[in-house]
């Protein structure tokens, strides 16, 4: 909890240090941003630079305050609410397999070497314990943060990787618990107090998500009617920070409670105002965040220290690489998706260095090792985001042959599956909206194929009869294999816009005169896909309201001749509504 400032005359006591603390950060932070996008680096570097070089082991212009790093925390608690509104409940239980099984077996194979190593260098048992929960960590606010930049997390890889960071945010709970008991903070066993917080977790979650469904819900639409933005900012931050604070009363993270509200809200028809009205707090608050991280990082101590800290970053980096590629691989997914896995998790993360700040206070680690595993942290996180920007350049260097090997089998599988189809229809995504299509198309009698990325999906849609294959709708061969020169039409109902964007774009390469129907969330981006040759553009919440309307004016007993020519003026020229989105029938 942030202290409450308290008057110092007329004015509050933040307009001695440390409003100069924030000055200084804000002047440091513009010049270091401005480089580093200039030269193309990720933001998140420049602002571990920036800590570093400003905090109390570089030039010592700004202490490590807990005022700052509270501040910073509410970064994260952000962060994780909006990869709750990403990644919804029912979206969750189709991931259970990379959760329960890629996560789980990620960071217990992961603790356990760590542990034998710690072993190895005489280190006692207690204190080789939570250096193995530490290394298990990675990064959530750098992976989530620059996927969702890249467009990619919502592939194969992304949701692989989101699976496996969302159970570590999950099992640092237990960890916590553990240092406090393992180094006498804590009252009860260890076996009762992780399952004490398994129990919290639990009533947490129903209180959240009870909550949501009976109360939340309502108090959005009421808010939304007011069409106040200041309001719904104001609401939305309510709903993540309460969420939050309910978790952290429960002992268990802030973040916790804020990924919760996030994963309950997603169902709802806010999701993508919610998300925009949060963003830019997250944003700022995510980059005080990683200062403060940086702020750690005792510079000078290095040149004691750097062959063990060099050491401990080989064996974390590549340790957690191959640790995920390969159960990646045991999990049935091909070598290139395995790798990029690997590589955009291959790094230490802020729940580490929570264990690692906790066990340090305690005196469970000693201040020695401490500094070794702090700075290989650091370093892991500096180098990642450039393996994450670059996994997928990296995979095809490290493996020249393994992707187009696996893409040569999946195209031949889609050829036999779709060979003796003619006219038929292409549908790019088979979750919810594909689903309907296909239904609609089946009891007209066409023929179609789908393509999807979602294993669990197609694996049940393969089991119910229905001719869909998984592939990546974006990969023109895949595209040609399921007969694209012979289909009718393409239908693309991907829920990423820069996906869909990118299966117009080859389709369009190949077949410039097909007609082609992208299904959007909105109307933002239909410009775009309108520009790239989209034969009709369908947005999902229009179209809702659309349906409703007409109805609505079928009620007031419009002619049917205005009420469609009103729709299809609307169609022509969504602007025409003006502000309030109101139809202008004649």
């Amino acid at each position: 909890m942030l202290p409450i400032a308290r008057p110092c005359g007329s004015l509050p006591c933040m307009s001695g240090g440390y409003f100069h603390d924030i000055l200084i950060l804000l002047i440091i932070a513009v010049a270091v941003l401005a480089l580093f996008l200039r030269l193309r680096l990720p933001p998140i570097l420049g602002y571990l630079t920036i800590g570093a070089l400003v905090g109390p082991y570089g030039l010592g212009w700004i202490d490590d305050s807990e005022h700052t790093r509270n501040l910073a925390e509410f970064g994260v608690v952000l962060l994780l609410f909006t990869i709750g509104l990403e990644f919804s409940l029912s979206l969750l239980l189709r991931m259970k397999t990379a959760v329960l099984g890629l996560g789980g077996l990620q960071v217990l194979v992961t603790t356990l070497i760590t542990m034998a190593i710690a072993l190895q260098q005489s280190l006692p048992m207690n204190v080789a314990i939570v250096l193995g929960g530490v290394v298990a960590m990675s990064s959530t606010a750098l992976v989530v943060g620059q996927l969702s930049e890249q467009g990619e997390l919502h592939t194969r890889h992304g949701r692989n990787a989101v699976g496996i960071l969302l159970f570590q945010d999950i099992i640092v709970i237990p960890f916590l618990i553990l240092v406090s008991t393992l180094s006498g903070t804590g009252g009860d066993e260890p076996g009762a107090a992780m399952g004490i917080a398994m129990g919290k977790g639990l009533l947490a979650l129903v209180l959240i998500l009870g909550t949501g469904r009976w109360l939340l819900r309502p108090l959005l639409r009421g808010v939304a009617r007011f069409r106040s933005a200041e309001l719904f900012t104001l609401t939305t931050l309510l709903v993540a920070l309460g969420a939050a604070w309910i978790t952290h009363e429960l002992g268990l993270s802030l973040a916790l409670g804020a990924f919760l509200a996030g994963m309950m809200l997603g169902e709802t028809e806010f999701r993508h105002q919610l998300d925009a009205e949060i963003r830019p707090f997250r944003s700022v608050l995510l980059g005080l965040f990683f200062i403060t991280i940086g702020m750690l990082l005792n510079l000078g101590g290095l040149l004691d220290i750097w062959p063990w800290v060099l050491l401990l970053l080989v064996v974390l980096v590549f340790g957690k690489l191959v640790v995920i590629t390969g159960f990646c691989r045991v999990f049935g997914w091909d070598p290139s998706v395995s790798l990029r896995t690997g590589l955009v998790l291959a790094h230490g993360g802020e729940f580490g260095f929570a264990i690692l700040t906790l066990a340090l206070g305690t005196g469970l680690i000693p201040a020695h090792v401490g500094q070794v595993v702090l700075a290989a942290l650091l370093l892991s996180m500096a180098i990642a985001p450039m393996a994450i920007r670059f996994n997928g350049p990296l995979t095809q260097w490290l493996l020249p042959g393994g992707s187009r090997l696996d893409q040569k089998s999946r195209q031949e599988l889609i050829t036999i599956t779709s060979r003796e189809m003619q006219n038929h229809v292409i549908l790019c995504g088979y979750g919810r909206v594909g689903q309907n299509i296909a239904g609609l198309l089946r009891k007209a009698g066409v023929p179609y194929t789908g393509l999807d990325l979602d294993p669990a999906g197609v694996r049940d849609a393969i089991q119910a009869g229905e001719p869909v294959n998984y592939g990546d709708a974006a990969n023109l061969g895949l595209l040609q294999a399921a007969g694209l020169e012979r289909a009718a039409a393409v239908v693309v109902s991907v829920e990423d816009f820069s996906t869909a964007l990118k299966i117009l774009h080859r389709v369009r390469q190949t077949m410039p005169d097909i007609p082609v129907l992208v299904r959007t969330a909105d109307r933002s981006g239909m410009d775009q896909l309108r520009a790239a040759g989209a034969t009709k553009i369908i947005p999902e919440t229009i179209e809702s309201s659309l349906l409703l309307a007409s109805n609505l004016l079928q009620i007031l007993e419009v002619p049917t001749s205005h009420i469609d020519e009103a729709m299809a003026e609307f169609h022509d020229n969504p602007a025409s509504t003006g502000s309030s989105g109101q139809v202008n029938s004649p």
